[in-house]
């Protein structure tokens, strides 16, 4: 239906004939000239009708915006003075000799360039949100991503493999979707939360390279990195260690930074321990364009008689503190909001000291705790944080998970409103994570990753001893304090996968019931193999500068997880549950 498209008419077209179709982006009346911006997907071109032509000066009257629109003209240069030079096309414009509307269109709800539309409107009518440039743009960016990706694994002698979105439902992580059998009456199928077990089969099959662009779905509460439906690049490979897959993936991710948006990463990424994580930044994502770093002081303050501070490093808690340069600026009410942000993370509060003149000792500082620190472990903290003049210094002392969680969001909310956050990529590897984390409120161990994590080899022995001691050959690939990447060389040894699953309370019968074919299957000559897996809405929207994931998804979820656009989750009639066996009850609603 056309010869060209709309961006791709230029100066070396000139006094040619050319049909190009779109839609009416914007139409402008001048003195009985009319002229239509007409849009495709490769970007504008201005159209020119006048009444010598009256046909299409006709047609192109009766146009209004988002018609979509089929014309025939001449090349010709623009007069002089109405060049634009933000178009590709902005030195030329088509003389319209036909025109012809191809379909109508209402008023549009919005205007595409309307930046202040709820996103409720936008995912309503998301597909004219997805006309809009701005998301044209991202999900270009994300097919060239997904094509990067896919072209590197390849060249390495990877294959791609689909695995079952029909599978079994196996709750030990997140919430399943399960999916009702219509054929077999009370039993259900689960979407895959990943395809973790099957990719392991393929490499006790034998294929050893394994890549998938995998769709995987998970019924969890929402946020702006989550979505109920997510894709992920998901990789596994046999024969080589941690060190072997490290080494390949960091060198994907440089090709794609380099080819998709001309960034040079690190060679090598740098590496650091979950213990340094935490003792640093109090996550196991830190984000390093941030400079600031958390200090530890429990062994300064077990002896003060200020107990906020002592109880915590007397029983197994943390004291922490955090150095924010020329922090001394912030005021009163500043610190005020600081505190209740905290609040949220289930800090009780938020001590700190302003050092007006650290030459002054005591005499120099500002704060409601000093009267309760000694010199000796005053002195000792200023030099311990390295703080100089014009410095604050925030403290946290609680359970040592609340001072983490509080400290390090603190941290990455300071550096954001102070200006703190250097600009680049920083990625990082984190290695050294614990197999296992001690759930309190159900007396039992849960693994970090998950059950089928592989154990530093050093440490197996202390499964049956020491389970909250041992180290796992996990990994992470955070990147600007986000993690995009998780994995880790897998159990390929049967007994092992049995121990592990004893420390986990999962007895033999049941992990019988619910992981009996991945048993059996590394009784038949299992090689040694671990992979990894990207977040590839989060990694995308990244790159590409989003606020949300849902900015770079065709057609994402609220955070109520529903789909605004086909107005899904919907009920169904009686005769479709009917033959799913299924038999609805009515919600519980106030004291019934």
């Amino acid at each position: 239906m056309r010869t060209h498209y709309c961006g791709k008419v230029d100066t070396s077209l000139i006094d040619e004939t050319v049909t190009v179709c779109g839609w009416a982006h914007r139409r402008r009346d001048h003195g009985g000239v009319i002229f239509v911006d007409l849009r495709d997907r490769t970007g504008l071109l201005q159209i020119v009708a006048d009444p010598d032509e009256s046909q299409a000066f006709a047609i192109a009257d009766a146009v209004r915006g988002e018609f979509v629109l089929q014309i025939t003209g001449r090349v010709r240069k623009r007069p002089e003075g109405t060049v634009n030079p933000d178009l590709a096309t902005g030195e030329v414009e088509v003389y319209a000799k036909q025109f012809e509307i191809l379909n109508r269109s209402l008023p549009l709800p919005f205007q595409l360039d309307d930046t202040d539309m709820g996103e409720a409107v936008r995912l309503k009518y998301r597909y004219l949100d997805l006309r809009r440039e701005d998301m044209q743009q991202k999900l270009r960016l994300r097919h060239r991503v997904i094509r990067s990706l896919r072209s590197f694994l390849e060249d390495q002698d990877f294959i791609e493999i689909e695995t079952p979105v029909l599978t079994r439902s196996t709750p030990e992580g997140a919430r399943d979707y399960l999916v009702p059998s219509r054929t077999q009456a009370g039993h259900f199928f689960a979407l895959p939360q990943s395809p973790q077990l099957f990719k392991q089969i393929l490499m006790i099959a034998g294929f050893e390279r394994y890549f998938q662009i995998a769709r995987c779905f998970r019924d969890e509460d929402l946020r702006a990195d989550r979505q109920p439906e997510f894709t992920q690049l998901d990789i596994e490979t046999s024969f080589l260690d941690e060190t072997g897959i490290m080494a390949l993936m960091e060198a994907m991710v440089r090709a794609l930074f380099r080819d998709v948006l001309g960034e040079a990463l690190p060679d090598p990424f740098p590496h650091m321990s979950y213990g340094e994580a935490i003792d640093k930044y109090g996550t196991d994502r830190p984000d390093l364009r941030i400079p600031l770093q958390l200090v530890e002081l429990k062994d300064l303050m077990d002896k003060v008689e200020f107990k906020v501070f002592a109880e915590p490093a007397k029983s197994g808690g943390r004291v922490a503190a955090l150095r924010v340069p020329a922090g001394g600026q912030l005021t009163r009410q500043r610190i005020d909001q600081y505190t209740e942000y905290v609040k949220q993370f289930g800090a009780k509060g938020l001590a700190y000291i302003k050092v007006n003149d650290p030459s002054q000792g005591r005499d120099g500082l500002q704060s409601p705790i000093l009267k309760f620190l000694p010199d000796a472990v005053i002195a000792a903290l200023l030099e311990r944080t390295a703080s100089g003049q014009g410095d604050l210094i925030f403290f946290g002392a609680d359970r040592a998970n609340v001072v983490n969680e509080s400290l390090s969001s603190l941290r990455t909310r300071l550096a954001g409103d102070m200006g703190l956050i250097q600009p680049g990529w920083q990625p990082l590897w984190i290695t050294d994570f614990p197999m296992f984390e001690y759930d309190a409120e159900a007396k039992r161990w849960q693994s970090l990753h998950h059950p089928f994590t592989g154990v530093q080899p050093e440490y197996v022995d202390r499964l049956d001893t020491n389970p909250g001691a041992t180290l796992s050959r996990a990994y992470d690939m955070v990147l600007n304090g986000a993690e995009i990447g998780g994995g880790s060389v897998r159990i390929h040894q049967e007994p092992v996968q049995q121990k592990v699953f004893q420390v986990l309370g999962i007895e033999i019968d049941d992990a019988r019931h619910k992981f009996g074919f991945l048993l059996d299957a590394l009784k038949y000559g299992a090689p040694p193999h671990g992979g990894i897996a990207f977040g590839l809405d989060r990694l995308i929207a990244m790159m590409s500068d989003a606020e949300s994931i849902r900015e770079v998804i065709a057609f994402p979820k609220t955070q109520k997880a529903a789909c605004l656009l086909t107005e899904a989750p919907s009920e169904v009639d009686a005769d479709q549950l009917r033959e799913l066996h299924i038999r609805l009850r009515k919600p519980k609603t106030g004291a019934q």
